[in-house]
């Protein structure tokens, strides 16, 4: 058989950035975060896109968006291929995920690398992210969407699904929360997977926070790079998981104090909104 030459091999920026996907695919599989084919990557790669790759032939037809994205036209994606597991894009990233170019009508797409791999089912979920961060400026480029094992759990009590409420907990579990995930935890009550009224109020929670816990499934989450979007979830999970371990040894934490969690805003001048 021959062997299909790869976008990446003459771009190694290129390659660099498709790695850092394989690399936390790899982080998602082995933290039990990734199970079967569950979640989905897409990273806007089109600042690493040059002539040559521009003028590569489609290796597929048009495919419809199934809506209207008009900060797109002409930009390109990295996307993880629908029914591909993690564990496998970990070790071939080009085999289980595909780059695609968003056409001039801005409803449509192409395949142009490596094989002809559809993107995730989810696509117009985050392409649509994609497109409000583009819309307002952001230096945001990918979007990560995983099964933390403690966030979800949580998610299944009510009474921390209130705006806000969980964000706090978390961020007076442990420092570095604050720190590394300052915006906090947005929150979508149960909504069929892939339907676009999740992706509608995702989108709505993505305004004002970096990470949305979707409840009883997952989360979603931006950053500058898929490895941001990942420390942001790493992070959050990991205060979820410390307040679980308390409350396994039958104690309710008494976490950080308010004027505590102040004092580290205050010295890392931390934002209360996400920075342009």
């Amino acid at each position: 058989m021959e062997k299909i030459f790869s976008i990446l091999e003459n771009h190694p920026a290129l390659k660099a950035e498709v790695m850092k996907v394989a690399e936390v695919a790899g982080y998602l599989w082995q933290k039990g975060w990734a199970e079967r084919n569950g979640g989905n990557i897409t990273v806007n790669v089109t600042e690493y896109v040059d002539d040559e790759i521009r003028a590569l032939p489609p290796i597929s037809e048009p495919l419809p968006i199934g809506t209207t994205l008009p900060h797109l036209k002409g930009c390109y994606f990295y996307c993880k291929g629908t029914g591909k597991r993690m564990r496998d894009l970990a070790h071939e990233p080009m085999q289980n995920g595909s780059i695609i170019r968003i056409m001039d009508d801005c409803a449509s797409y192409v395949i142009i690398a490596d094989e002809a791999v559809m993107p995730t089912s989810e696509l117009p979920s985050h392409l649509s992210i994609h497109n409000y961060l583009l819309g307002t400026g952001s230096s945001y480029k990918a979007s990560l969407h995983t099964h933390p094992i403690e966030l979800v759990a949580m998610s299944h009590n009510s009474s921390f699904l209130g705006r806000d409420v969980l964000s706090h907990l978390l961020a007076s579990m442990i420092p570095e929360t604050l720190a590394f995930a300052p915006l906090g935890l947005g929150i979508v009550p149960y909504t069929l997977p892939g339907s676009v009224k999740l992706a509608e109020a995702t989108l709505e929670q993505i305004k004002d926070y970096d990470v949305v816990l979707w409840e009883k499934h997952g989360t979603l989450a931006v950053g500058t790079d898929i490895m941001d979007a990942f420390d942001q979830t790493d992070v959050l999970n990991k205060a979820a998981t410390i307040y679980l371990r308390a409350k396994s040894m039958g104690f309710e934490p008494e976490g950080m104090t308010d004027a505590a969690m102040k004092e580290v805003r205050d010295v890392f001048h931390l934002p209360i909104s996400r920075p342009c």
